[in-house]
């Protein structure tokens, strides 16, 4: 059968994009359907944005401190439109770079729901066009509780595009967004209270990382309330939320956010039509190479569920197009050894296996730690300390996780994860030679285990 399309792709974000324009390289017929932004979630609502907002709530620390090298700033004054209005028009011309990326590859752009009608066909726009291959790549959602009031609160995509910034915010979740977003509205100016239900927030990072943060955020002042969670939101006759807790305590705020989790964005999307099956969590169940149960449907990204990063899911796009049509360049996508960053203030930076993990996995587990006050901070006032973090294999030598928490942890870490990836052991990183004077060169000159 002759196809309209080889490669029909639903979804333009980082993964469908990918796919599409690699596909399209090779020698493949691709469309992309996109009803949204060109972009998907890491440009418009996610990873971009929210990095400019961390940019700019950096900046109050930034006038704190220079006293210290001999500037005289006076009082600064904050202009919250200013900001979002600045950071649209960087999102409106990011846009523009997807939409000539995929244009200026050859492949077909569809702006509309696409809808899958049968395993072969596509409906969008009224039109209907049918394709050999159909890749899912339309990402996640962020969801609210159903809870009374739920109406009331704002999740990260309405963040990025309130009016004004709010006096006093409460931030519900223990993820990095809660985390992230809760450091922005701090730093911006806002009374900020970080809300999570359990002991401690960021489950499932190194345990030395998550108190360490829980340390430099209350020394800045922000509000951690762990244990805690709402029961119903009511809005007040001055606009105001009041909040009651399942603990019988009220928080008033001007705005209540929630960062509780995100679902696949599977709406309205057709998968009733086809043999697509579903995981327990709603999300697209696929095998190693992303096919799922219906042969000529694939899916990829968020909407999977493996590893909801945008680099994953590029990862993911690439791994598909190569074994679709240049099954010689194929490699699979390799979920070992993920570096990541967390953009809270200070930042977290993070690549490896987590102390805990290494236990678990019966590891014999040396720790190498250093905690320090950033030479930057020597003529201020500030009290922040950074942590870095190395587990090791003792049997081995071999360097098993890297953990920081300090400014630029990210752009550290993402050297240090070649090192990782490539097998390094402690001897190496001890003599690897250090830059002078950076905070980096910790990780090169911690020689003492801290335990075992």
């Amino acid at each position: 059968m002759a196809y309209d399309f080889d490669l029909y792709v639903i979804g333009a974000g980082s993964g469908g994009v990918r796919a599409a324009r690699f596909a399209a390289g090779f020698g493949a017929k691709v469309a992309v359907a996109e009803s949204r932004y060109l972009g998907g979630t890491c440009v418009n609502v996610g990873c971009v944005p929210k990095k400019l907002l961390v940019y700019g709530a950096h900046f109050a620390e930034d006038f704190e401190q220079s006293s210290g090298f001999g500037w005289n700033l006076g009082e600064a004054d904050f202009d919250w439109a200013t900001l979002i209005a600045n950071k649209d028009r960087e999102i409106n011309r990011l846009n523009g770079i997807y939409r000539n990326l995929l244009v200026n590859s050859g492949v077909t752009l569809h702006e509309g729901h696409a809808k899958i009608v049968d395993p072969h066909q596509v409906e969008v726009n009224g039109e209907r066009f049918t394709a050999k291959h159909i890749l899912i790549a339309t990402g996640g959602w962020p969801q609210i509780p159903e809870i009374p009031g739920r109406e009331h609160a704002i999740s990260s995509n309405e963040a990025f595009f309130l009016k004004d910034l709010p006096k006093r915010v409460l931030v519900v979740g223990g993820g990095y967004i809660a985390v992230e977003f809760a450091g922005i509205f701090h730093g911006l100016g806002a009374d900020t209270t970080l809300l999570y239900r359990g002991d401690l927030f960021l489950r499932g990072f190194d345990g030395s990382v998550r108190k360490h943060l829980q340390e430099e955020l209350t020394k800045r002042g922000m509000d951690l309330q762990f244990n805690a969670d709402i029961e119903r939101i009511e809005k007040q006759s001055d606009g105001s939320l009041k909040a009651t807790l399942k603990d019988g305590r009220v928080l008033e705020a001007d705005c209540v956010f929630y960062a509780t989790g995100r679902r696949p964005m599977l709406d309205n999307l057709g998968l009733e039509y086809t043999g697509v099956t579903l995981d327990d969590k709603g999300f697209v169940k696929v095998d190693e190479l992303f096919q799922t149960s219906e042969p000529s449907i694939l899916a990829l990204g968020d909407v999977i569920g493996r590893v909801q990063l945008t680099p994953v899911a590029l990862a993911e796009g690439m791994a598909v197009a190569r074994r679709l049509f240049k099954p010689e360049q194929y490699r699979p996508v390799d979920y070992k050894m993920i570096p990541t960053a967390v953009f809270s203030l200070p930042n977290i930076g993070t690549v490896g296996l987590t102390e805990e993990e290494a236990r678990s996995a019966g590891h014999d587990v040396v720790i190498f730690e250093s905690r320090f006050r950033p030479m930057k901070l020597t003529l201020t006032d500030c009290q922040e300390r950074t942590l870095m973090k190395l587990v090791v294999d003792g049997k081995t030598d071999k360097v098993l996780g890297c953990h920081m928490v300090g400014p630029d942890a990210g752009e550290i870490v993402q050297g240090l994860a070649i090192a990782l990836k490539a097998g390094a052991t402690k001897r190496d990183f001890d003599d690897t030679i250090g830059v002078h004077p950076t905070a980096a060169e910790e990780f090169v000159t911690m020689r003492s285990p801290v335990g075992a």
